[in-house]
């Protein structure tokens, strides 16, 4: 089958073209590459750079005429939602609604939508989260995340397209970017590799549930795969402590360097953590890689990357 995916040379939007090669799907990436990179796609991936809030991208839909469409292409970074949700409102649900009216009228299948578990829930009632938590976010990031899945659960009661929403946890691993929007692991598995002091703002006892890259995209193809509609968490079930993420990617990066900490940062969630055990029931989905060995897979990858530029001259 076709299969498009926005986002697709992003970090994890490149991961899912990966999971669909493998399965023998032809796979388009649909990426505007403001954060993707072109090496991140292997070269059987046919690359459309536009903006999801085109007309072009709307037009490359309506004539691919994919049979699924992986939605990965967003603004993430919640910080900036903040700072301007206007901005975050544009790229994630006007943007997303230019995609959908042409996945629409070109006859998709499927779409399988890359929500959010942390941001969608909030400060949470309990731990882990259940898909039947009340969503109450508390950012336009996560405000703009919900209503796409309102706009699924619209397109699906008045068009019959069907849609997964996968609430992803934290997601880390290889190809993520360190800049930017990138999370936590990223930074610190750069800075680390490159012998640089880390900072942790607050005292580091916020939890967050780490789920690695590979994971998540596996999550997507067996979301293709099966016959449910709605919302899945895509997590682990597991806190894991920002002090306990550094000591093991230092470890990882054989680092004795001491972390430094500064003063938090306000209206941070002190705990974030989903309950992945619908997952597991209606898509066969379980994280394969635990979140020591993914750092210490993560940290091979930022290694390997800090090394080019050596080879390149070398």
């Amino acid at each position: 089958m076709k299969v498009l995916v926005t986002g697709g040379a992003g970090f994890i939007g490149s991961h899912v073209c990966d999971e669909f090669l493998r399965a023998g799907h032809e796979v388009i990436a649909l990426d505007n590459l403001s954060s993707g990179r072109r090496e991140n796609l292997d070269p059987r991936v046919r690359l459309a750079v536009l903006d999801i809030r085109s007309p072009e991208a709307a037009e490359l839909i309506r004539s691919e005429r994919p049979q699924v469409m992986c939605h990965l292409a967003a603004q993430m970074d919640v910080r900036r939602s903040v700072e301007d949700p206007r901005f975050d409102a544009e790229a994630n649900i006007l943007g997303m609604l230019n995609l959908l009216e042409a996945a629409r009228v070109a006859g998709v299948k499927k779409v399988i939508f890359s929500s959010t578990g942390g941001a969608i829930y909030g400060e949470q009632d309990v731990f882990p989260a259940p898909e039947s938590h009340p969503t109450r976010p508390v950012s336009p990031y996560g405000v703009s995340k919900a209503s796409g899945e309102l706009y699924l659960g619209y397109y699906k009661a008045q068009y019959g397209l069907d849609y997964v929403a996968l609430r992803y946890a934290n997601v880390y691993g290889p190809r993520q970017n360190p800049h930017g929007e990138a999370g936590v692991v990223a930074i610190f598995a750069q800075r680390l590799v490159a012998g640089r002091e880390c900072t942790i703002y607050g005292d580091g006892g916020q939890t967050r549930d780490f789920v690695f890259g590979p994971d998540v995209a596996r999550a997507n193809l067996l979301a293709f795969e099966k016959d449910y509609v709605g919302a899945v968490n895509i997590g682990t079930g597991i806190e894991t402590d920002i002090n306990r993420l550094y000591a093991l990617l230092a470890e990882a990066a054989g680092s004795t360097l001491p972390v430094t900490h500064a003063p938090g940062k306000p209206g941070e969630q002190r705990r974030s953590c989903i309950n992945p055990a619908l997952a597991q029931k209606v898509l066969g989905w379980q994280p394969s890689v635990g979140v020591a060995d993914g750092l210490r897979k993560t940290v091979e990858f930022f290694r390997a990357k800090a090394r080019e530029p050596a080879r390149a001259h070398g």
